[in-house]
């Protein structure tokens, strides 16, 4: 009889429960809601530094002949598309890495008029030095972008995501991402008196 009526008592007494359990529920709330919040900006960041490899690549493809001051602007546009991540106004002055570059036809034959390979003619970059990528080095491509007497334009954008969050939680991100763009106008781009100062 007892046990029933302490079982009564418990049921009717249920003021508190809604604060346990919004307790229990908040701190898994609050995980889920700056996960999300940091996972979107990683993403959107991804997107952009994607974005710049694409942009730079199909502006200096439009040219006939490059210069240091045309190259000097690409490279800004390239910081351009970073806001808000790259914002000196705001204190963010981390700018992306990024390299230029035209890949020539190096005479290697292929059964079909498309090459998989080609050396590098010139090359500028903004930041970091790009590895692998030297004036006369030889490219390998994944797919036969090459042409008898062509050339392609190569871009890449590199930067390194940190927020305060995932600083904490599991550091910076490298993000990087290539692009391949033929040139409209003439068949190779003649390299820069100069480059811009990386």
């Amino acid at each position: 009889m007892r046990l029933i009526r302490s079982m009564r008592v418990f049921h009717r007494a249920k003021r508190g429960l809604a604060a346990v359990e919004f307790a229990m529920l908040l701190p898994v709330m609050i995980t889920l809601f700056f996960g999300v919040v940091e996972t979107s900006a990683a993403l959107s960041c991804r997107a952009q530094v994607t974005s710049i490899a694409a942009t730079v690549a199909d502006l200096v493809a439009q040219s006939s002949v490059t210069s240091q001051n045309d190259l000097q602007n690409v490279f800004n546009a390239g910081n351009t598309i970073l806001y808000p991540y790259y914002d000196p106004a705001k204190g963010k002055t981390t700018k992306p890495d990024i390299a230029i570059a035209s890949i020539v036809d190096n005479g290697s034959g292929a059964a079909n008029g498309n090459k998989l390979s080609g050396r590098v003619a010139w090359v500028c970059y903004q930041g970091t030095a790009p590895s692998g990528l030297s004036v006369g080095s030889t490219v390998t491509f994944d797919q036969p972008l090459m042409t008898q007497n062509g050339s392609i334009i190569y871009a890449e954008a590199r930067y390194t995501y940190a927020s305060p969050t995932s600083k904490m939680i599991a550091g910076s991100i490298q993000m990087s991402n290539k692009f391949y763009s033929k040139p409209r106008r003439v068949a190779q781009i003649p390299a820069p008196a100069a480059c811009p100062s990386p």
